[in-house]
């Protein structure tokens, strides 16, 4: 079932490169209102592309919607704000980090990459990205948490050890809590993905907002009796 789930990656990127159509071009960041205007919790932001911004599911099924509805039920005391920008790459990521810093998050969940591993990007590239925004949003004293991710198989090994290294090379050396790979459990499974094989559907985006939870939970204040 991973590795369906890593061949349609590839076939995704064969038609990014013209084997036919599809949008891997950066849309309108979707941004999650707060529950009230004057909503005074501290934010929690997804800072990433398709799979934060919720690619494919109706309004209010992305992860971090679902990520919302589980911090509620456990009674903290937070607000998700979701910037995904579906078909956004690491340097997208660096020309609107200072956007995400002005919030002023408690935590930012740092999900980009994906897109630079389908198109080729060079590996030193990403990486370099990832740091700059890394090291601006803990200058502005936000908890950083990075969620990796992996390619298909038609990569090849040493590509896909390199990039999957940037992420815990990163992690280890910023001492960030990591989610190794985003789509644990939920990619490879159909009953858990769109048709595209790609993006989760919105059961497959709350199994990723309860494994999100899991790692960042130890990191919050703990939640209202």
């Amino acid at each position: 079932m991973a590795v369906r789930f890593l061949v349609l990656m590839g076939v995704a990127l064969f038609v990014a490169c013209g084997g036919g159509e599809a949008d891997l071009e950066p849309e309108e960041a979707v941004v999650a209102a707060p529950a009230v205007a004057d909503d005074a919790r501290p934010a929690i932001v997804a800072f990433g592309d398709s799979l934060s911004a919720g690619h494919g599911v109706d309004e209010g099924l992305s992860f971090p919607d679902y990520l919302q509805k589980e911090l509620d039920g456990a009674g903290y005391e937070y607000r998700v704000v979701n910037a995904g920008i579906s078909g956004d790459t690491t340097s997208g990521g660096v020309t609107r980090v200072a956007t995400v810093a002005r919030m002023e998050p408690a935590m930012v969940i740092l999900e980009l990459g994906g897109n630079d591993g389908l198109r080729g990007l060079p590996i030193e590239t990403t990486r370099a990205n990832l740091e700059e925004m890394i090291v601006a949003l803990r200058e502005s004293g936000t908890e950083v948490v990075l969620a990796g991710m992996t390619l298909p198989p038609n990569y090849g090994p040493d590509y896909i050890g390199q990039f999957e290294q940037v992420y815990k090379d990163l992690a280890g050396k910023y001492k960030l809590p990591l989610i190794p790979f985003l789509l644990e459990g939920v990619g490879g499974n159909d009953e858990l993905m769109q048709d595209d094989g790609i993006h989760p559907n919105a059961e497959g985006n709350a199994t990723v907002a309860r494994n999100v939870l899991e790692v960042i939970a130890p990191l919050l204040e703990k939640p209202s009796p």
